[in-house]
């Protein structure tokens, strides 16, 4: 069985699985691999040819591994996630001093062309993901030295992790090429794109086998790894975008009636590294951080996000006032969201007046104690919150509503304010409306404060329809900004079988 210090592996491990650095260069005519990639593979000299893996239970397990661990990469979730998911909503903006990184600003102000690095680096993190994965689904069920349990649980984690790597990219880019095993023809080396709808059916499909295949619940030994109801919560988002309302209530139903997941009852401590895989925690990327050791300490999520006045990090990805003022009087979730110079965190940091074109806010989720961040590569460590109970129970108010089903939807939503209002009973009164309208508002507002900074925000507003409204002053496009640009450089090298996004 995987075991979570072997989840949590280093890029060197990762690359044991069959030259996945060549095979991600030959997808989709990929020029280069990640800077990580190429640094690790210098390490690989004496290590199993392709020719000689999957023989043995441990490369299956290897294989695996390094499917959770390539989780963590830059592409996954640094600068390029951030960009693509998180800057063009009106939660967040570039942060960090003014002349540095300047073209984040560009995914702010719906001005970004087609040759900006970043959407190649998201790009090229997913379909990364979707190469090991694919290796998975390729390989395992064919080795006899594997135990048919073993088989279906590793084909069924390979199925969840490819699933979420298409949703993030179909969200993002839309019509992308739908690539479901490791390519060999010249054809699949150089696919044409899929429509959205044949990506959302075949995320779909990946999440039915996914959930069919996992446990119910892992081992302490095990955290990190995807339960049958990470499938059915990702499942049920999916659904959300699609707005098939009946499986959206059905999956969370399904989750919310397992009883094995609760509110963490302190929002601030739900994301500190001392509550990670806590009773809120459905699925979470597994970061670690090993002194003297690069390979293992490579999630730069926090260090990104950091205080840079507090030498805590660079600055980037912070909180806008637009963010500020939405959430209600007194809402706890404010201070437990945004961190502001000048201000004492819960945990005891004097946080630094800002200097002269640095932020005046910061991501108070990403935050690690200053003096930790110093000494261990700025939060290397803190794991990554990617699918919480809370947001399970939001869709289930949100699906509820759309049915008509007022009564359920206030339930779920009062679970969520409750928890934020703790003893404060003269705060975050409960919602009463039965207006449909109303109350749908009411759900929106809350996923947007409780969700804040969490990379969902730009595409909730664009699913619910409010582009124009919400981001239109922005510089957004209606019929254009729907998604982002399609990488030139996948163009270029695809020779001109990848297809323009309409309006770039």
């Amino acid at each position: 069985m995987l075991q979570q210090n072997k989840i949590k592996q280093s890029y060197k491990q990762r690359l044991l699985v069959q030259a996945v650095c060549i095979i991600a260069i030959a997808l989709l005519g990929m020029s280069s691999c990640s800077k990580s990639f190429t640094d690790a593979s210098a390490n690989l000299e004496g290590q199993p040819a392709a020719s000689t893996f999957w023989q043995s239970a441990s490369d299956a397990e290897s294989a695996v591994n390094s499917i959770y661990a390539n989780l963590r990469s830059w592409g996954n979730v640094a600068f390029p996630a951030i960009a693509i998911e998180e800057t063009g909503s009106d939660d967040a903006e570039k942060g960090s001093v003014t002349s540095d990184a300047t073209y984040f600003n560009q995914y702010n102000s719906f001005t970004v062309t087609a040759s900006q690095s970043q959407l190649d680096g998201f790009w090229t993190a997913q379909y990364q993901n979707i190469n090991y994965c694919n290796q998975v689904l390729d390989h395992v069920d064919t080795m006899s030295t594997v135990s048919d349990d073993d088989k279906v649980r590793y084909l069924a984690e390979a199925r969840f992790v490819r699933a979420w790597s298409y949703f993030r990219l179909v969200r993002a880019f839309g019509r992308v090429p739908l690539v479901l095993h490791v390519p060999t023809t010249a054809e699949e080396l150089n696919p044409s794109q899929n429509e959205s709808s044949e990506i959302y059916d075949s995320v779909e499909n990946d999440l039915t086998i996914a959930a069919a295949g996992l446990p119910t619940e892992v081992s302490t030994s095990e955290l990190g790894r995807a339960t049958k109801y990470a499938a059915l919560a990702l499942h049920a988002k999916v659904s959300m975008y699609r707005e098939n309302w009946e499986d959206v209530l059905t999956y969370t139903n399904e989750v919310i009636q397992s009883g094995k997941y609760s509110l963490f009852s302190n929002f601030y401590q739900l994301f500190r590294i001392a509550n990670e895989n806590n009773s809120e925690s459905i699925f979470e990327i597994q970061c670690d951080y090993v002194s003297g050791d690069d390979d293992i300490s490579d999630c730069q999520y926090s260090q990104v996000q950091g205080n840079r006045d507090a030498s805590a990090g660079w600055g980037f990805n912070v909180p806008t006032s637009n963010l500020d003022s939405a959430f209600e009087t007194d809402d706890p979730r404010r201070e437990y969201t945004i961190m502001t110079a000048g201000s004492t965190t819960p945990s005891g940091d004097e946080v630094p007046a800002a200097t002269a074109g640095a932020p005046t806010r910061y991501n108070m989720k990403s935050y690690v104690p200053f003096t930790v961040a110093q000494a261990t590569n700025s939060g290397a460590g803190q794991n990554i919150r990617v699918i919480r109970y809370a947001e399970v129970l939001l869709m289930n108010a949100e699906a509820n509503n759309e049915l008509g089903n007022t009564a359920d939807a206030l339930a779920s939503l009062e679970l969520i304010r409750a928890r934020a209002r703790g003893s404060n009973s003269s705060i975050l009164p409960e919602v009463t409306t039965t207006d449909q309208t109303t109350l749908q508002t009411a759900i929106w507002n809350e996923r947007r404060v409780e969700l804040a900074m969490e990379g969902d925000r730009y595409f909730d507003v664009i699913r619910q329809g409010r582009g124009s409204t919400i981001f239109g002053s922005l510089g957004w496009e209606a019929n254009k900004n729907e998604v982002w640009p399609i990488p030139q450089t996948e163009i270029d090298n695809s020779g001109g079988v990848l297809i323009q996004n309409t309006g770039y």
